[in-house]
């Protein structure tokens, strides 16, 4: 499946997207800008304030989508967004200097114990619920090579260096009748602080356990040698499209043209699509010893049912209660339509996200509603 590839940078984002939000807003009052056939939203009241927030930019195709949308809806409130990464927008909220963020991953346990978030009351839960989930695609770039198929194995020993050439035994062995080139792999991998990566290697630490000894976290492994960084969603993508014989792991929102593989779940290859990512969260239970407000999920990485097993679940995170009510009363006002059938069916237009189910967004809307 391919989608609709990322348009402006990563650094252009909040560039972007407040000049959408403008567009939005000097326009008809209402909202709703995706096709006619997509589910509407009308917000409870109208209200006035700004909000500023960073973090993944996974989400950023959905955010400049939403923003645009919500200023249609509520042309009193600023929002701003600027992908910065999911580790530098987990940072921002930890001090203060963000409203709200989105993270690939929600925070950790240990992480809310030893933080104190300056813009919530002290004492206070966060609020961390699911609302970007889309597959994480393994994209390559051999133009003779049509089609590939890769197992959870077979890409722990590319990424660490142990698979060299594309033509490799094992590689072979998934792919029967493939002409493979004696081609040198370049593995390209993210080079800033990424939820992303952190999915990708647990997905990895979960299912090739005896070929990845290293532990899931947002910084890739400095005892791996060798390969290619590059920042951001959008700089792996540009890194891949630039060299044959390149692979790495980005949101399938970015892998646009790129060649991407099928991966072994189950049984089974699986094509990634936005409905076989969210088959895998479905089948996965939320952590457990969080606050009712925290949707953390536990992700079900071995897949199968025709699941695709390497998932990214991007989280909107804030405050239970905030030091400032009126901040408050705007995220909350935020959340809801985010999680809305209206704002979910936009994202799966504009960026081919999967929409959450109906019993994750019972379970995010009780936990917005808790906002103040």
């Amino acid at each position: 499946m391919k989608l609709s590839r990322v348009g402006t940078s990563v650094a252009m984002t909040a560039i972007a997207a407040l000049t959408l939000v403008g567009c939005a807003a000097g326009g008809e009052q209402g909202g709703n800008e995706g096709g006619s056939d997509l589910p509407k939203y009308s917000p409870a009241e109208q209200l006035e304030g700004k909000l500023s927030a960073t973090g993944a930019s996974s989400q950023e195709k959905a955010q400049v989508a939403w923003l645009a949308d919500y200023a249609g809806l509520q042309a009193g409130v600023d929002v701003k967004y600027e992908a910065t990464g999911s580790g530098t927008g987990r940072d921002n909220f930890v001090a203060g200097t963000s409203n709200f963020i989105g993270s690939d991953r929600a925070f950790k346990a240990e992480e809310l114990k030893e933080n104190k978030f300056a813009v919530c009351k002290d004492g206070t839960d966060l609020v961390e619920i699911p609302v970007y989930i889309s597959p994480i695609a393994i994209a390559y770039n051999l133009p003779e090579v049509e089609a590939l198929n890769l197992d959870a194995d077979t890409i722990a020993k590319i990424f660490d260096g142990k698979i060299e050439k594309w033509n490799d035994p094992a590689i072979a062995a998934l792919n029967e009748g493939v002409e493979l080139p004696d081609t040198k792999i370049t593995p390209v991998h993210r080079g800033d602080d990424s939820g992303t990566t952190e999915n990708f290697m647990d997905y990895l630490s979960e299912v090739a356990p005896d070929s990845w000894k290293y532990e899931a976290d947002k910084v890739w492994p400095k005892e791996i040698k060798g390969g290619e960084a590059a920042d951001q969603t959008a700089g792996v993508a540009a890194a891949i499209e630039g060299g044959e014989g390149t692979i790495g792991y980005l949101d399938a929102s970015a892998a646009g043209e790129l060649q991407t593989a099928a991966v072994k779940s189950g049984e089974e290859f699986v094509e990634y699509t936005p409905e076989a990512a969210a088959a895998i969260v479905e089948n996965s239970k939320l952590e457990e010893g969080r606050a009712a407000t925290d949707l953390a999920y536990e992700l079900n990485f071995e897949g199968g049912n025709g699941g695709y097993p390497i998932v990214l679940v991007s989280y909107l995170i804030g405050c239970a209660e905030y030091q400032d009510a009126e901040t408050g009363k705007l995220v909350k006002d935020y959340f809801s339509y985010v999680i809305s059938p209206a704002a979910q069916a936009l994202a799966a237009e504009k960026a081919g996200s999967a929409p959450i189910s109906d019993g994750i967004r019972e379970k995010a809307q009780a936990a917005v509603d808790a906002i103040k």
